[in-house]
């Protein structure tokens, strides 16, 4: 499928090869399938309590997950075990309560956890073990995400405290604090950096979204936008953000989509303008998740649909369509018996998914076209 990703981008293929896409439908692009189907691949069974975090080594040859059993683990599919999915790595000893996010730098080096102990460690790969080389503190108490920014010297993190906070990575894995940052008046649910900008967001329980940028002089980051309901934003708590992948965004202005999901059962999908103003945000699309719970987690895949694990047990996949309008094409609808606390695609296989769950599993799924006639023509 890799010779197939010059055609993801909005403006990157040519009509003709556009054409011929839709003669010959793809499996690397799902942004136009009418319905996909969402199967189980996989049941990855290890922890011992809820599971809150899935994230994907960046070339994709772990999973690395965490849990209310004060654990992060490492999966892959193991050839010794004729392809089933392991543990090849249990972090434990660190984090005296639940761990809640798990992150990786963007060389795949480093994992970041973040735990309700107040405390976010890194771990690395030393002759074959993985290690905590670094715990860095300063949260009064409950750390709820963590995220290392594009170049991988910048990590974020952000908690209960109501605060965001700014940490460089100098050699020897040494974290020093570069900003600690006030706004937000609620517990900071996640934090997301742009995938290609040093520009950090921010969601909360205070129901803003909040944009996170270095001040020109680089003495100090300030917060450059504060959308709110009244710009487009949510009325309820905002749970998750994520942006759409480098390959989907628009090859001549590099400006990216950006999709957040709340309590308010509500989806929106946000341009974001790089610009010399900082990054403009423009609500583009609000849609219902389609269910009576709230969305917990979003995911926006190199084959263009949206990702979502909801409160209500699910595991739903939204695209955009030929039409260009927001709606389910798919879903789990019990795919995991407790709420589905995260959910993220596959950074180099475009059909495949991890969610987790409350109800302590992880799992693997392969979201696929169902092809029936139900593609546009």
């Amino acid at each position: 499928a890799g010779h197939m990703l010059s055609f993801l981008g909005r403006g990157g293929a040519s009509e003709k090869d556009a054409a011929d896409m839709d003669a010959e439908p793809s499996t690397s692009d799902l942004s136009d399938a009418s319905s996909v189907s969402i199967t189980l691949e996989a049941t990855l069974e290890g922890h011992t309590d809820r599971a809150w975090c899935v994230a994907w080594e960046p070339q994709g040859r772990f999973l690395a997950t965490c849990s209310s059993d004060r654990t992060a683990r490492l999966w892959a599919p193991s050839r010794a075990a004729g392809g089933a999915w392991v543990t090849v790595a249990e972090l434990e000893g660190v984090h005296n309560r639940t761990v809640r996010s798990v992150a990786w730098s963007p060389c795949g080096r480093m994992l970041a956890t973040a735990s309700f102990d107040a405390s976010t460690a890194v771990w690395t790969e030393r002759g074959g073990d993985w290690e905590c080389v670094a715990v860095v503190e300063g949260h009064e108490n409950e750390v709820k995400s963590c995220a290392f920014s594009p170049s991988g010297s910048l990590l974020a993190t952000c908690g209960r405290d109501k605060t965001v906070w700014i940490w460089e990575c100098q050699p020897g894995f040494d974290f020093e604090c570069v900003a600690v940052l006030h706004g937000h008046t609620q517990d900071v649910k996640q934090v997301k950096w742009h995938p290609t900008e040093d520009v950090l967001v921010s969601v909360s329980y205070d129901n803003d979204v909040r944009v996170w940028e270095e001040d020109p002089d680089g003495d100090d980051w300030s917060c450059a936008r504060v959308v709110s309901e009244k710009e487009g934003g949510h009325g309820s708590t905002v749970w998750s953000a994520a942006f759409e992948t480098r390959a989907r965004g628009n090859h001549a202005t590099g400006d990216l989509r950006m999709a957040t999901c709340s309590d308010d059962r509500n989806i929106v999908v946000w341009d974001a303008k790089a610009g010399s103003s900082g990054l403009a945000l423009a609500a583009t699309a609000t849609f219902s998740c389609g269910h009576d719970r709230p969305t917990l987690s979003l995911s926006w895949g190199a084959a263009g649909l949206l990702a979502a694990g909801g409160g209500d047990n699910s595991v739903r996949c939204y695209g955009a369509g030929a039409e260009k309008t927001w709606r389910e094409v798919g879903a789990a609808a019990k795919a995991h018996a407790d709420d589905v606390n995260c959910v993220a695609w596959h950074p180099t296989n475009p059909n495949m998914l991890a969610s987790c769950a409350d109800d302590g599993s992880v799992k693997i799924w392969n979201v696929a076209v169902i092809e029936d006639g139900t593609r546009p023509a």
